[in-house]
């Protein structure tokens, strides 16, 4: 644990050496806009928590055991995170799967997590990969729709947790507006109040359908769909969703593993309209919730808003690098983060 620090510039110098794993004074200097005796002195109070210096060859290291775990910095971050919120024009919000786990939908992370949820396709040797393709409707019909007819079920059912609140909240006062990037196929931003033409579901909506024989290209909504699922055994019940065009069997316009017949035609319209947006706006700034590393899509996303001059403000509970300097990034769940965010924001205000 670290000494209580004199320095304001102590859990920054702890940051700054636990990131570029540099122990060196111009490293120091460079990093925080020093000079050179407070760079010493800085990393003189290091010792003991984060460093460790062998006399003979006067040399530093970073210590084998310290903790790299906490973030001290955690309580400036939610602050510095209100401030970009208070004074930005234009927000990009990215959302991952994390997003809804505080809304009790269910964490698919490994393969314990989806065998948790589903059991009883574990029983039947299907994993998560295996289950959400284009081959399970061909081979397995019954369970592939027992498994996406659960998840629609879940999805309709599932209100969406606080801090979709507190985002809405937050485009409400944005001057130049909000856009939602999200990989996510739940359909929540909208059931919280996102306008439909401010959202990019990037992987498709699991509230619409397409024809897995792909005989006309449509697209068309779930809303007279009403699954009847055997949850215990994960298998639809009755008839089976089919085109309403050519008869064929119907499947979630949702991008699934390897899949080279997903109609994309949505998706695009909605990128389309993101890009119009984009173009129209200056550097907005981002938040990035619940985005994985599995799955990077939205990940990738963020890293070419930076590119573009955006400020990044990451939440996620299990890998944010908390000490990365060049963003915000809040090792948090989303519901937590958001409300606390909030919290600064309002003591601004």
């Amino acid at each position: 644990m670290p000494k209580t620090p004199h320095d304001p510039l102590y859990y920054h110098a702890r940051r700054a050496v636990l990131h570029a794993n540099d122990t060196g004074i111009s490293h120091l200097q460079r990093r925080l806009r020093i000079g050179y005796q407070h760079a010493i002195d800085l990393r003189h109070a290091l010792r003991g928590d984060v460093l460790e210096h062998q006399a003979d060859t006067d040399t530093w290291h970073i210590r084998a055991e310290a903790d790299r775990h906490t973030d001290f910095l955690l309580e400036e971050k939610l602050a510095q995170a209100a401030r970009l919120i208070g004074s930005a024009k234009a927000l990009v919000i990215a959302a991952g799967a994390g997003m809804g786990i505080d809304s009790g939908l269910p964490d698919f992370r490994g393969d314990e997590g989806f065998l948790r949820a589903y059991p009883a396709l574990g029983r039947q040797g299907l994993c998560f990969q295996t289950i959400a393709s284009p081959p399970a409707f061909e081979q397995v019909p019954l369970t592939a729709w027992g498994f996406y007819g659960h998840r629609l079920n879940l999805y309709r059912a599932t209100a969406p947790h606080a801090g979709f609140g507190v985002l809405h909240a937050w485009d409400q006062r944005m001057a130049q507006g909000c856009f939602v990037f999200t990989s996510n196929v739940d359909g929540h931003f909208q059931k919280a109040g996102f306008p439909t033409a401010r959202v990019h579901e990037c992987h498709g909506s699991i509230h619409r359908l397409q024809c897995t024989a792909h005989c006309s290209g449509e697209i068309w909504p779930t809303a007279d769909l009403h699954p009847q699922v055997d949850e215990a055994a994960c298998q639809w019940q009755g008839e089976l969703p089919h085109c309403p065009r050519c008869g064929a069997l119907a499947r979630p316009n949702v991008l699934m593993f390897d899949d080279w017949h997903w109609n994309a035609t949505r998706s695009q319209q909605q990128r389309m309209l993101l890009d119009m947006w984009l173009d129209s706006t200056t550097a907005p700034l981002v938040i990035e919730i619940g985005a994985g590393r599995a799955v990077p899509t939205v990940r990738n996303f963020t890293r070419r808003m930076q590119q573009r001059g955006s400020a990044l403000v990451r939440i996620n509970l299990r890998e944010a690098s908390i000490h990365n300097p060049d963003a915000i990034e809040i090792a948090l769940g989303a519901r937590e983060a958001l409300e606390r965010i909030q919290q600064h924001l309002a003591a601004d205000i």
